[in-house]
Parts: C-alpha cells; sequence; structure tokens
C-alpha cells in the first residue's frame, strides 16, 4: 500500500524562534539530500541488491522509496540505511501523486525506462520558485531510442522496435549544463550496449557521485575533453555505497552561526566538499572554513561580516541552493550586497519573507540586492520551498523576540535535524504540531 506523507499536517506546523543567541558547538552533517535522490534512481539500475549508507531523513527519501517500491522493488529505509532489492519484473509506472512531490521525477523515470523498455511518470513536482523544464531529459531518452507522447496528466517513454541505442546528446541549457539531464542520460546509457557520449556535462558532485556508484558496479565511465563515455553493460553489480555529506546543509548551519556571532564545528564533510565558489563568498563575507584535526570542519569570523557580490552558477562556483540562505545572513553584513542567480531564471521567493523580518532587501529580475546590517524584529513569515524557509530560519536566530515560521513541510524534504541541530549550538527553536 503506497502511504502519501500527511503534507495537511506539516503544512499547519509552524517552528518558533526565540533569537539572539549565538550558535555554538558541534554537529554532525546528514547525507547529501540531492545526491542522495539521484542515487536512489541509480540503485534502481542493479541487478543485485544495494545498500545505501547515511541516506539522509527527509521526506524525500521516504517518498523515493514508495517509488521504488511501487515499482516492485524492496525497499527498507532504518538508520540511515536505503536497502533496494531489485524486483523480479519492474512495474513501468512512477506512481502519479508520489511522483509530483519530488524533483527527480524524470531521473526515477529514466532508471524504469532502461530496466523495463518503457514507462509512465507524471511531470515533476519539488520546488518551485522558478519554472524548471524537463526537455532535456525527455531528449536524453529521445536519443536513446524512446518514443515520447506527453499530455497534461504526464508523460509515456517506449522504446522502439529497434530497442534502445547507444546514444550522443547534449545536455547545455542557457544556464549552464543540467544537472539532472546529465544523470538521466547516464543512468539510460549505463545500461545499453555500447559507448554513447553525453556532451557538455554537468560536474556537479550529484553528477560525479552517481557516477562513481555506476562505475563501482561494473559500468565503464570516464570524463575527457569530448564530454562524458559512458560504456553500458547488461548487467550492474550491487553492494553498499556511502552518501557523502551534505555540503548545503553544511553551508546552512555555517551562515546561521555567522549571521549570530557564533561558530560551529561539524562532523562528516570535510573543506574538499565544499565548492571553490561557496569557501570565496563566505571569506569575502568574514566566514573562514577550515579542516578540523578531529574530523570535520569549524568557522571563524575575522570581525563584523561584510557586505559581498557574488553569483550562483555551476559547480565549482556557488552554488544556487545556498543563495536564500547566504541572503539571511548578509542582512547582518556591513554595507550592500548583491547576488546574481545563475542557474536558474530568478530565485527570490526568499525576499518578501526577509522583508516582513525588517530586512532592506529586493530583487530585480535575477538579482538580489540588499543592505546591512539591519536590527531585524520578530515576526511571522512563511516560504514554500526549502532553501527560502531556511532563510526565515536563520533571519529569526538573529532577532531578540519569538518569531513563527510556516513552511515546516518544505524544511523536512531537505533537513532530517536541522532544527534539533539549531538546538544542540545553543537556538531556542520549537516546533508546534497544527490541529
Amino acid at each position: 500500500m503506497i502511504i502519501i506523507p500527511d503534507r495537511a499536517a506539516l503544512d499547519t506546523a509552524v517552528v518558533q524562534v526565540a533569537g539572539g543567541r549565538p550558535l555554538h558547538g558541534r554537529v554532525p552533517v546528514q547525507g547529501s539530500k540531492n545526491i542522495a535522490l539521484h542515487l536512489y534512481a541509480a540503485a534502481l539500475l542493479a541487478d543485485a541488491p544495494v545498500t545505501l549508507i547515511a541516506a539522509p531523513d527527509i521526506i524525500d527519501t521516504g517518498v523515493c522509496a514508495q517509488i521504488l517500491t511501487y515499482t516492485g522493488a524492496c525497499v527498507t529505509t532504518a538508520l540511515g540505511r536505503f536497502a533496494v532489492a531489485p524486483a523480479e519484473a519492474v512495474r513501468p509506472v512512477i506512481h502519479s501523486d508520489l511522483g509530483r512531490q519530488v524533483r527527480t521525477t524524470a531521473v526515477l523515470a529514466a532508471a524504469v525506462l532502461a530496466r523495463a523498455g518503457q514507462v509512465d511518470f507524471p511531470y515533476p513536482g519539488g520546488d518551485a520558485f522558478c519554472a524548471r523544464l524537463i526537455d532535456r531529459h525527455l531528449a536524453a531518452m529521445q536519443s536513446a531510442g524512446a518514443e515520447i507522447t506527453a499530455d497534461t496528466t504526464g508523460i509515456r517513454a517506449r522504446y522502439g522496435p529497434r530497442g534502445p541505442q547507444a546514444f550522443t546528446m547534449d545536455v547545455a541549457t542557457p544556464y549552464g549544463p543540467s544537472l539532472g539531464a546529465t544523470v538521466t542520460a547516464m543512468l539510460l546509457a549505463a545500461r545499453i550496449p555500447g559507448t554513447s557520449l553525453i556532451t557538455n556535462p554537468s560536474i556537479e558532485p550529484e553528477v560525479i557521485e552517481t557516477a562513481r556508484f555506476l562505475a563501482e558496479r561494473g559500468v565503464g565511465i570516464g570524463f575527457d575533453g569530448h564530454g562524458l563515455h559512458v560504456n553500458g553493460t547488461d548487467r550492474i553489480g550491487g553492494g553498499a555505497f556511502t552518501v557523502i555529506g551534505d555540503r548545503i546543509e553544511a553551508a546552512t548551519m555555517i551562515m546561521a552561526a555567522a549571521a549570530t556571532g557564533g561558530d560551529v564545528h561539524l562532523d562528516g564533510i570535510t573543506t574538499a566538499a565544499f565548492p571553490e565558489g561557496l569557501t570565496a563568498a563566505l571569506a569575502a563575507t568574514g566566514v573562514t572554513v577550515t579542516d578540523d584535526r578531529a574530523g570535520g570542519v569549524h568557522t571563524t569570523l575575522d570581525g563584523p561580516l561584510r557586505g559581498i557580490d557574488v553569483a550562483t552558477g555551476p559547480h565549482p562556483a556557488l552554488p544556487t541552493d545556498t543563495a536564500p540562505q547566504l541572503a539571511a545572513m548578509l542582512t547582518q553584513a556591513r554595507g550592500t550586497s548583491l547576488i546574481a542567480e545563475g542557474v536558474y531564471p530568478r530565485r527570490d521567493t526568499h525576499v518578501e519573507g526577509l522583508r516582513a523580518f525588517g530586512a532592506d532587501i529586493f530583487s530585480t529580475g535575477a538579482v538580489v540586492c540588499l543592505r546591512g546590517p539591519v536590527r531585524l524584529h520578530a515576526t511571522t513569515a512563511a516560504a514554500a520551498d526549502i532553501r527560502a524557509v531556511t532563510a526565515l530560519l536563520i533571519a529569526a536566530l538573529t532577532v531578540d523576540g519569538v518569531s513563527t515560521i510556516r513552511g515546516a513541510y518544505h524544511l523536512r524534504r531537505g533537513y532530517g535535524h536541522l532544527l534539533a541541530n539549531f538546538v544542540t549550538l545553543g537556538a531556542d527553536v520549537t516546533t508546534v504540531e497544527g490541529p
């Protein structure tokens, strides 16, 4: 039986934050949400049981477990382990309600198509801070030999009479290489005999880790100046694979601590996991991140936070998923800051909420502009995507007074223990369940 997460209950829950306390202490970093979601799809390709270690304890993990179960796989999740035993016969359908709850629906569909030769799937869901197209995913399926039909309810992909064929395709978009389409093409190619070539591939950690997962299980994968080469195989092995630490959660906790004038030690991640654009942006504001001799990383502040002019972009640039949290931190920085969005057409769903706290912030097209430092005030605010809600939490942590944040469902989609970590670091945070 498919059990849909009770979004209504989470939507009525609120987070109350009594701010004004510097955050200090040591907490662990969860397994990467974005990497794990792509690995859940890759696990469907295996012909033997797969166990993903350090899978994040988030709503999206539960949704993906149910999606895989609906296709016939046997999935168990417990104590950070996501175990998948392959189905004897793959059901070629992504559950329509579940598929509309996550962003990686097309990637999951590609894995089913690769195993079953056909798949029906809904349009994806997830965060809706801007239009996020799947045209490059569909192009990858067509390049591999699938015939695509679509209507208002969803999409159907079927391999034609010749079956799947090794292919060459370009995953470039006007905003840089498509991360998701690179993984979709890679999963399709992994089970097609012969060598496929993905040109202008994304090199985000999600792609690199999925490639490493497949390579360790017998798929020939290599990057060179021409692109990403995939030598497909008709049998993909199983075994254990560890999800690396979540660089976005780590950045979130670093920015929250800095905004409150504190510092943190984070276990389960090293500075090598942070893209250069992120560490450079933090350093420019006055936040230094270094490896800890005891393991993990720690942060230091070299004085009052400073405003910066920065842009998000494909790896190794500043990750777009850190931009809202960075804006919240920069409300406490001296001077004017500009954050230009270089991955999506725009990303400013956090702006209205931060303005409710009293932030001097506005957006023009793809650029968010703010001035600080501003003494924010307690308020009630809401947001409808993961990182925007997190930005509001960071703002609330800086405030002398009690603020109420709505958007617990979105927060739990991406963070398993962020609120508990904030409490460990000294914050006064309480979740109040709805009626």
